[in-house]
């Protein structure tokens, strides 16, 4: 019977331990933060899905100083854009030297770098690497995407982080592994899934058919032994208590998140009145003709309350013309250089702009901007964008009310009712991971106590 255990032990898809005992573990850490880097560090390649405000930046810094005292080599810290100055400056005020580099490197260290500047740098100079806000790399071509996973499956150690973790398909959750070097995306498959059409195609896992329903669906009993995979190299967390600790101040302010439907001056081409759009097309032709609606609504909605807001947009038209409509508004475009969106950025967050104009694909990940509790959107179909964009002002710290104006068109319905299903099966994700995660803590827990118990001579 042992050797049949054994049998079913090595079938098991599990990820081992490949990293080190801590050896240095700071105060300023947080009780869960600290299990949370201890726990990344003993294996050695993980990813730590925790929700916006629980202090990724301060756990990547500790568990790269680990890697640099262990290893007296060098870490580098990937980010978006604008948040490798915010990286350097949380270093300083947590006694961690981070040194900023566009592919430079000299001597033992942290480094930190924006995710464009990667190709600067040689993969052979790093102990270890580590992907903030690795939801990002869904929003990069696949060439970037390729580059950056083949240059973190050549280090020793490393670390995911990111809020959103394939908040719309789960096995997107493959492309996390593939770059922790725990199993491949294609091996992830055929291990868990089937296709439903019965084929061998490995298209993209989410069909347009049936309100976005997966093209690829969990094997019969694969479910899981799929999630015991994912707890096995990753965390999820949104609020301490989901591992075990306490919530303490991690607790969020209310949400308040209002609908604003704008009326067309004219029906789309060919109707005679206003009807749901269906399919891209009609939705670009949606929002072309509902532009100056959209945009007089959303510069209606924040010069009435003085306050720091930030109109987000998708198309380059929408941010021009809230530019021009909204006095003092700075916008942020792909037009500016990484330089110039950084200091409009900093600007915003020092106070110094009232209002910013930008696109989530620019300024939604990594950015604390607990100072502004108001925020416009045209509505999309991408529930991380829309999820990291509100996570910019809804975060722990932030002490007043979150005001988030959804702008929308009549014939833009299906857009908010998708968006509203993708927040559906993201909380389901984490539900399934942090049950998982609780489960395999209790069994680590209970292993402290496999001893075989001393009883007294005297019984």
């Amino acid at each position: 019977m042992s050797e049949y255990h054994d049998f079913i032990a090595r079938k098991s898809q599990s990820s081992n331990d490949t990293g080190f005992d801590p050896v240095w573990m700071p105060d300023f850490l947080f009780d869960f933060q600290k299990a949370l880097v201890e726990w990344s560090l003993r294996k050695g390649k993980a990813a730590i899905f925790a929700d916006c405000g629980l202090g990724k930046t301060p756990m990547q810094l500790v568990w790269a100083e680990n890697v640099v005292r262990k290893t007296n080599g060098r870490v580098l810290i990937l980010t978006p854009l604008a948040v490798s100055a915010q990286t350097a400056q949380e270093g300083a005020k947590f006694g961690v030297e981070v040194k900023r580099s566009k592919g430079a490197v000299d001597g033992p260290g942290v480094y930190v770098t924006n995710y464009e500047q990667l190709h600067h740098f040689n993969d052979a100079d790093f102990a270890g690497v580590v992907c903030d806000e690795s939801g990002i790399l869904k929003s990069f071509d696949g060439t970037t995407r390729k580059a950056i996973t083949h240059f973190m499956r050549n280090a020793p150690y490393r670390l995911l982080c990111t809020a959103t973790a394939a908040p719309n398909d789960y096995i997107e959750l493959g492309t996390s592994a593939e770059a922790l070097g725990h199993l491949g995306f294609m091996d992830m498959l055929s291990r868990f899934f089937k296709n439903a059409r019965n084929n061998a195609s490995l298209g993209r896992a989410w069909s347009s058919q049936g309100g976005g329903g997966p093209q690829w669906r969990f094997r019969g009993h694969a479910e899981q032994p799929f999630w015991r995979w994912v707890c096995s190299w990753a965390r999820a967390v949104r609020k301490p208590s989901d591992i075990g600790y306490s919530d303490g101040a991690f607790r969020l302010p209310p949400l308040v998140e209002r609908e604003h439907i704008v009326r067309a001056g004219k029906p789309r081409n060919g109707m005679l009145f206003s009807m749901p759009a269906v399919g891209l097309q009609e939705e670009r032709e949606e929002r072309r003709i509902t532009l100056r609606e959209r945009c007089e609504m959303a510069a209606s909605l924040i010069a009435g309350t003085g306050r720091p807001a930030v109109a987000w947009c998708h198309l380059n038209p929408e941010g021009d013309m809230l530019t021009k409509l909204i006095p003092g508004a700075v916008q942020v475009s792909g037009r500016d250089s990484d330089d110039e969106k950084e200091e409009k950025f900093t600007a915003f967050a020092a106070g110094q702009t009232r209002v910013l104009v930008t696109k989530p694909i620019i300024g939604a990940w990594g950015l604390n901007w607990q100072h502004c509790s108001h925020m416009t959107t045209f509505t999309g179909h991408s529930f991380e964008q829309y999820y990291q964009s509100v996570r910019r002002f809804w975060r722990f710290g932030q002490t007043d009310t979150v005001i988030v104006d959804h702008i929308l068109s009549e014939g833009e319905s299906r857009v908010l009712a998708n968006l509203h299903r993708k927040a559906e099966q993201a909380d389901k994700m984490f539900s399934e991971m942090t049950a998982h995660i609780n489960d395999e803590l209790a069994i680590a827990r209970g292993r402290r106590f496999e001893k075989e118990e001393e009883v007294p001579s005297w019984l």
